[in-house]
């Protein structure tokens, strides 16, 4: 697994302990991180704390813009239609993607919201050998469902 989607990884880690859905994210700018999330959606009572809005959003504080044209995002899970929307509205360059979400993803599971012929065109790499992104979302759901029994 590369090393920016391994800190990715490490926040979804962080957000499986919380119980919330284990899901990370990276902005990094020239290698070097910006920002990180995390899920938080639980913890904070809001439909909008997803780990790509939060590290956008610390992103932005971080650098006193909301132009983030240079930097490019590492996320666990392929980003849904909210997520995907800021991301393009951010203006990143480019997002790497650790796993797919068949039921929810807009980066081409669903749609391809980054392919929509917008003002701003978001580059994206699917990640081939990031399973444990996959892997602890399965894992994740698995448990919350034997615990709900």
């Amino acid at each position: 697994m590369n090393v920016l989607m391994k800190k990715a990884y490490n926040e979804a880690l962080k957000a499986y302990e919380k119980l919330e859905v284990p899901v990370g994210a990276v902005i990094v700018k020239d290698g070097v991180i910006v920002a990180k999330a995390h899920n938080l959606r639980e913890y904070k009572n809001s439909s909008l704390a997803h780990a790509e809005i939060l590290c956008i959003e610390k992103a932005c504080k971080k650098l006193k813009t909301w132009r983030l044209d240079d930097l490019e995002m590492y996320v666990t899970l392929e980003p849904c239609s909210m997520c995907a929307g800021a991301i393009i509205q951010s203006r990143l360059k480019k997002v790497y993607i650790g796993a797919k979400d068949e039921k929810n993803g807009c980066v081409g599971s669903l749609i391809n919201m980054f392919d929509i012929n917008t003002t701003h065109k978001v580059e994206y790499e699917y990640m081939d050998d990031c399973k444990e992104c996959s892997e602890i979302l399965t894992k994740f759901f698995k448990e919350l469902r034997k615990s709900k029994k």
